[in-house]
C-alpha cells in the first residue's frame, strides 16, 4: 500500500508530503500539544476500560448499533467526503465503504454471542475434580491507524472488531484524505461514546505522540516502511501488532481462461478507485497465446467502463495528491505504453493505463504502482508464472484466471500470498467470514469477522478446583509408590 500513512513515519524516514493540508473541520491541536493530548486521551479511554463498562455483550452490541447508525444517517455525508479526497463515485462508495462496514457490524452483532463463548478444554484424570475454559477478554486501550485510499472502511472496519472485542480505541485517519478525516473527527463522537472511542486528526506530530504512548495492541494499515516505523515504535512496549500492508499483487491469466470475463474482472479491480486498492492486480502474467486478446479485452472493458474519454466519466476517480500522481507520471518513464496514459495535473487525473512488458528491473515493476497502471507480461506458460510469483516477496493476494481445475491446484501449491482468489479479483474483501492479511513483507495478523474479533482479543487460559479432595502423591516427601502412581495418572 504505497505511502498510505506518510504522516506516521519521522521526517528522516519518510519525509511528509508538503502539499497535504490539515482536515478542514476536524480538531486542530497545536503541534507542541500533542503528546499532552495523546496521554490525555489514552488515560482516558484506559481509566473507561479498568471501570469495566466495555466488557458486557450488550454494551458492545449497542456500540455497533450505533456505529451502524452515523453511516446511516450520515451516509450522504460520507458519500461527499469521499468524492471530495479522491473522486469517488457514488456506486463505488457505497459499496466498497459504507456497505462492507456495515456488513461487518451485522454479522458482529449476529455473532458475537458464539465467539465470545468460554471455550472448554478437556482436564486430565489428574487434575480432577477441576475444570478449565479459554475466555476471550478484551485487550485493553487499542490504537488503529487508518490509510488515505479507503478512509473509512479501513479505519471503522478495525474498529468494528475492536468494539465486538471490548476494547477501548483511538482512531488515526489520515490527513491525505482531509474531508474523510474532519467528517469521522466531527461526527463520530455523536455516536459513539466519546470515553470509550477517541478520534485523533492530524499529521506527523500526532502520529509521532500516539506512537508514544503504550497501547495494547496496534492495529497499521499502510506502506511496509512505514510498517516498520510503526512496528519499531510497538516494540518499545512490547505492544503487538496487525500490519496490513500490501504489494505487488499479481494476476495470472492461462490459455484456458474466458478471456473476456478475465479482462472484464482484471480491469475493474485494477482501475475502481484509480488503482488506489492495495488489493489491486498490480501486474498481469499471461500466456504468451492469449496476450494480444486479453490485451483487446482490457482495451474494450475499459472504453465500456469508462468512454473514449475517461476524464469526463462520472465512474472514474482521482489521484489522492500532486505528489502522487507526479510520482505515479515517472513510472511510466521508459515503459511501452498501449493505452491511456494521459494525465491533467490540475484535476489529478491519470487516464487508465496498459503497459505492454515493461523491464523487470523498472520502478514499474520493483514498486507497488498504487495508481491506474496495469503491466501485461507475457509467459511461455503456467509453470513460468508461477515461478515468476513465487520468486518474488509474497503478495497480499493473487488472482489466477483459469478453465481448469489442474491449475487451480497449481497454483495453490506453488505460490504463497495473504489471499488467493480464482476467476475474479479483489471480492474476497466482501466476504466477512473470511479472514483478510498478509504474510511476511505484506503483512502480519488479519482482520474481518471472527478473525477480526480475534485479532483484539486475548484467549485467558481459566482453571478451577475444588478444595475437598488434595491426595498428598504430588507433595513431598517423593518415594517409588508415589513415582509408580504418578507413571499410571500422567
Amino acid at each position: 500500500m504505497w505511502g498510505e500513512n506518510p504522516e506516521v513515519a519521522v521526517a528522516k524516514v519518510l519525509p511528509f508530503p508538503s502539499d497535504s493540508q490539515p482536515p478542514s473541520g476536524a480538531v486542530r491541536v497545536a503541534p507542541a500539544m500533542a503528546p499532552t493530548r495523546a496521554a490525555e486521551t489514552v488515560a482516558r479511554l484506559r481509566t473507561s476500560f479498568r471501570s469495566g463498562r466495555t466488557r458486557p455483550l450488550g454494551w458492545r452490541l449497542a456500540q455497533l448499533e450505533r456505529l451502524d447508525r452515523f453511516l446511516v444517517e450520515q451516509e450522504q455525508a460520507c458519500l461527499d467526503a469521499l468524492a471530495a479526497d479522491l473522486g469517488k463515485p457514488v456506486f463505488e462508495a457505497w459499496t466498497s465503504e459504507v456497505a462492507l462496514v456495515r456488513a461487518e457490524i451485522r454479522q458482529a452483532r449476529r455473532e458475537l454471542a458464539v465467539w465470545a463463548a468460554p471455550e472448554r478444554a478437556s482436564v486430565p484424570l489428574v487434575h480432577l475434580p477441576g475444570r478449565a475454559k479459554v475466555e476471550r477478554e478484551p485487550l485493553g486501550v487499542v490504537l488503529i491507524v487508518g490509510p488515505w485510499n479507503y478512509p473509512l472502511q479501513l479505519l471503522l472496519g478495525p474498529l468494528v472488531s475492536a468494539l465486538a472485542a471490548g476494547n477501548t480505541a483511538v482512531l488515526k485517519p489520515s490527513e491525505h484524505a482531509p474531508a474523510s478525516s474532519a467528517l469521522l473527527g466531527r461526527q463520530l463522537p455523536r455516536y459513539l461514546d466519546q470515553d470509550v472511542v477517541a478520534v485523533f486528526p492530524g499529521a506527523v506530530a500526532e502520529a509521532q505522540a500516539l506512537l508514544a504512548q503504550r497501547f495494547d495492541h496496534i492495529f497499521y494499515t499502510g506502506g511496509g516502511e512505514v510498517g516498520r516505523v510503526v512496528m519499531e515504535a510497538a516494540a518499545r512496549h512490547l505492544t503487538p501488532v496487525t500490519l496490513e500492508l500490501g504489494g505487488k499483487s499479481p494476476a495470472i491469466v492461462d490459455a484456458s481462461a474466458n478471456i473476456e470475463v478475465a479482462a472484464r474482472r482484471i480491469a475493474w479491480g485494477r482501475f475502481m478507485n484509480a488503482g488506489q486498492t492495495c488489493v489491486a492486480p498490480d501486474y498481469v502474467l499471461v500466456e504468451r497465446s492469449v496476450a494480444s486478446s486479453l490485451l483487446d479485452g482490457l482495451r474494450a472493458a475499459l472504453r465500456r467502463f469508462y468512454g473514449d474519454d475517461p476524464a469526463t466519466s462520472p465512474d472514474y476517480g482521482r489521484i489522492v495528491n500532486a505528489a502522487h500522481l507526479r510520482r505515479l507520471q515517472g513510472l511510466l518513464n521508459g515503459v511501452r505504453v498501449v493505452h491511456g496514459g494521459e494525465l491533467d495535473q490540475q484535476q489529478l487525473f491519470l487516464a487508465p493505463t496498459l503497459v505492454w512488458d515493461p523491464p523487470l528491473d523498472s520502478a514499474l515493476m520493483r514498486e507497488e504502482i498504487f495508481g491506474p497502471i496495469l503491466p501485461l507480461i507475457p509467459v511461455d506458460d503456467l509453470a513460468a508464472a508461477i515461478d515468476f510469483v513465487a520468486d518474488r516477496p509474497d503478495p497480499l493476494a493473487l488472482y489466477a484466471f483459469t478453465g481448469q481445475r489442474r491449475a487451480r491446484e497449481r497454483v495453490q501449491r506453488g505460490t504463497r500470498s495473504g489471499g488467493l482468489v480464482f476467476n475474479d479479483a479483489v471480492v474476497h474483501l466482501s466476504v466477512p467470514g473470511l479472514p483478510f492479511g498478509g504474510l511476511g513483507p505484506s503483512g502480519m495478523g488479519a482482520s474481518h469477522g471472527r478473525s477480526g474479533f480475534e485479532t483484539f482479543s486475548h484467549r485467558r487460559s481459566v482453571m478451577s478446583r475444588a478444595a475437598w479432595l488434595d491426595p498428598a502423591v504430588r507433595y513431598p516427601p517423593y518415594s517409588d509408590g508415589k513415582l509408580r502412581l504418578a507413571r499410571l495418572l500422567l
